[in-house]
């Protein structure tokens, strides 16, 4: 296990599809995808204080986790991740990179990469995990509301079954089934 460093979370988050380097709060370099940031570079502030030196950190990355329970359990967890109260509503946990050797490039990657999948689109994140298209994807909501509700929520399962029946489900019309037989 390599340890990480400061300069793998510019490369962990360029790799990841649709991001991109930009600024926010003001002039912050702040990773983006569609538009918004998942991963901060924050100025010091005297909302985050070095309690051991009383000194404002000068080297945070702030992480914009996807829930209340991904930010605990980050913070809880052995590791250079906390918290501050500026951030006490909000999922964004802090780091400083001078402490990212504490945890694994692994580690590290699967942090960035949660972030991101919570800004990026469910369509982009199936693709970068190498995961099936939701087959149900793009269709106007009674068309998936009727093929859910018969059970038909897989390519395989929709394949299967005719154009017939499929017209036959309260829902789902000739635009459904054009889109599902990608006509």
């Amino acid at each position: 296990m390599r340890a990480a460093r400061a300069d793998d979370v510019d490369r962990i988050a360029a790799s990841l599809p649709g991001s991109e380097l930009g600024i926010s709060w003001g002039d912050r370099p702040t990773w983006k995808v569609r538009g918004k940031g998942y991963l901060l570079y924050r100025a010091p502030h005297s909302s985050a204080i070095d309690p051991a030196t009383g000194e404002m950190y000068t080297d945070l990355l702030v992480v914009f986790m996807p829930d209340h329970e991904a930010k605990a359990a980050l913070v809880q967890a052995d590791g250079p991740f906390f918290g501050i109260d500026h951030f006490a509503r909000h999922t964004g946990v802090l780091v400083q990179l001078s402490r990212l050797g504490e945890i694994g490039v692994d580690e590290l990657t699967e942090i960035i990469t949660d972030a991101w999948a919570h800004r990026a689109s469910p369509a982009m994140v199936r693709a970068h995990l190498g995961e099936e298209p939701d087959p149900l994807d793009g269709l106007p909501a009674p068309a998936r509301r009727a093929l859910t509700a018969a059970g038909l929520t897989t390519r395989d399962l929709i394949d299967a079954t005719s154009d017939a029946d499929l017209l036959a489900l309260h829902g789902v019309g000739a635009t459904a089934i054009r889109r599902l037989r990608g006509r």
